[in-house]
């Protein structure tokens, strides 16, 4: 694993100059080392992506969902190696790791079955009024052209993926960015792909250091950038090209609400136990990791003693250990932010009921009662293992505490109310709604993204092919309808 990791550049494989280290969040050794491109090399990579765009959008849907299937194979049969190289390189506990493995198997294999039935074509007759007569519209997609994903580290092989097989499924080149702490993740991608027969030029992955980011972001040939990662920079990305077609899918403090007919026991052990496991799966370096709980009056009592329980019973260590629920977080320098704002809830009167020790990069899981609303754990993404619960004085209460976040990215509801649900699903402002679970839940082929400051557009493979492409009308004239 400490070998010299090369970069994809139009499909073959090269290295530069200079080299980064990778280490491990957990123990610090050197997990491997990874060419960095230089600006010649990045040059090239774009002016290969610019130059067969068309010829990719031509190729037939066929080709494309053949490589997509490919890659879905081949990441099955080396899912072990994979997910060791993600829990080496982030921290993730080896049993997430698979997931993710697993999870990115399912987006080349949807990839691959969208790339199949897209831009089938929509035929619309237009002789509803007299000057349409004999007229049909016929109504394609067609990317917009060369797509730069920037992906982050927390799932640094399926947001990888998420970039990619969208991309490759409409016919669109991609250049991908794999984030600077976990690069070897998205790089296995390239390995996968170089297999197929792709076009030379339809893709490259990249691991180009953050501070050379802008000369690609305000490339005029790169029309499109997917960017998944931090609201600040999301936005400042997007305020630097404002003609530019950009999917933000950014922040989020995600609920989870416990409504007051949620109150057996049964339900309410379901309910600790989903937000315990679900505020600290991978480190809580989730966008929709649980954050806030937001309990009903009727039920908060009886609900907050077990998910401190719930949550002293996640079992954390060693992030190859099959027993460990909860790893290091991606950092040292992480761990210490989300310290400091633990200690400036309790220092504000924030009630600390279990957790709140760091040591190196690892956070203990915390369960935070009685925090105040002006406080940072309250009104910014925390990213770590840390759990803030409250109560709500009936249902209107506990949705208008949703809403009161800058944030909407998802929300979990706990009810049996099926008129509640659909209360909710009108009044919550968020991308997504989560009945009767946690709102961590994502199927990786629905439409998933945000509001208000967690971003704009979507992901989930048909609607990032969607932001990916526009409509193009072709009027036929002359035709016996």
């Amino acid at each position: 694993m400490t070998s010299t990791h090369a970069f994809w550049l139009a499909g073959r494989r090269v290295t530069g100059e200079d080299t980064f280290d990778v280490t491990s969040p957990w123990d610090g050794r050197l997990v491997g080392k990874v060419a960095v491109p230089s600006d010649e090399q990045i040059e090239e990579a774009v002016a290969a992506a610019y130059a067969v765009r068309d010829e990719f959008a031509a190729t037939p849907a066929h080709v494309r969902a053949a490589a997509l299937d490919h890659v879905s194979r081949r990441l099955v049969e080396r899912t072990e190696e994979i997910a060791q190289l993600i829990s080496a390189e982030n921290g993730k506990p080896i049993k997430w790791a698979r997931g993710e493995v697993g999870r990115a198997v399912s987006v080349f294999r949807f990839a691959a079955e969208e790339a199949r039935r897209f831009n089938g074509g929509e035929a619309q007759r237009l002789d509803t009024d007299l000057g349409g007569q004999g007229r049909l519209a016929l109504t394609r997609r067609f990317p917009k052209g060369v797509v730069l994903g920037i992906a982050p580290f927390n799932f640094p092989l399926n947001l990888c993926a998420h970039k990619i097989a969208p991309a490759i499924a409409a016919g669109a080149p991609i250049i991908l960015k794999p984030a600077p702490a976990t690069p070897l993740s998205g790089l296995i991608i390239g390995d996968l792909l170089a297999e197929t027969e792709l076009p030379a030029g339809a893709w490259s992955i990249l691991p180009v250091p953050n501070d050379r980011m802008p000369a690609l972001v305000q490339d005029e040939r790169l029309p499109v950038i997917s960017f998944t990662g931090s609201e600040k920079v999301g936005y400042a990305i997007m305020d630097s090209v404002p003609r530019k077609h950009c999917t933000l899918e950014l922040g989020g403090n995600g609920a989870a609400v416990v409504l007051g007919d949620y109150a057996s026991d049964e339900d309410l052990d379901w309910a600790a136990t989903r937000i315990a496991t679900f505020s600290n799966y991978q480190g809580g370096q989730s966008c929709i990791s649980v954050q806030r709980v937001i309990a009903d009056v009727s039920v908060y009592d009886r609900l907050l003693p077990r998910i401190v329980a719930a949550v002293e019973a996640q079992v954390t260590g060693d992030p190859g250990d099959d027993r460990t629920d909860v790893g290091p977080l991606v950092s040292e320098d992480a761990a210490v932010r989300v310290e400091a704002w633990v200690k400036e809830a309790v220092e504000a009167g924030a009630t600390l009921l279990t957790g709140g020790d760091r040591d190196g990069a690892a956070y203990a899981p915390t369960v935070l009662a009685d925090v105040p609303v002006d406080t940072t754990i309250s009104c910014e993404e925390v990213f770590g293992p840390v759990l803030t619960v409250q109560k709500a004085d009936g249902e209107a209460a506990a949705f208008a505490a949703v809403n009161a976040s800058k944030y909407g990215l998802q929300a979990g509801v706990f009810t049996h109310d099926l008129q509640a649900a659909f209360r909710a699903h009108r009044a919550l402002e968020v991308g997504g709604v989560v009945v009767g679970d946690v709102p961590s839940y994502r199927a990786d082929q629905m439409p998933y993204g945000g509001v208000k400051q967690s971003g704009v557009g979507r992901e989930g493979v048909k609607f990032a092919m969607d932001d990916y492409t526009y409509e193009r009308v072709l009027v036929l004239t002359g035709l016996a309808l």
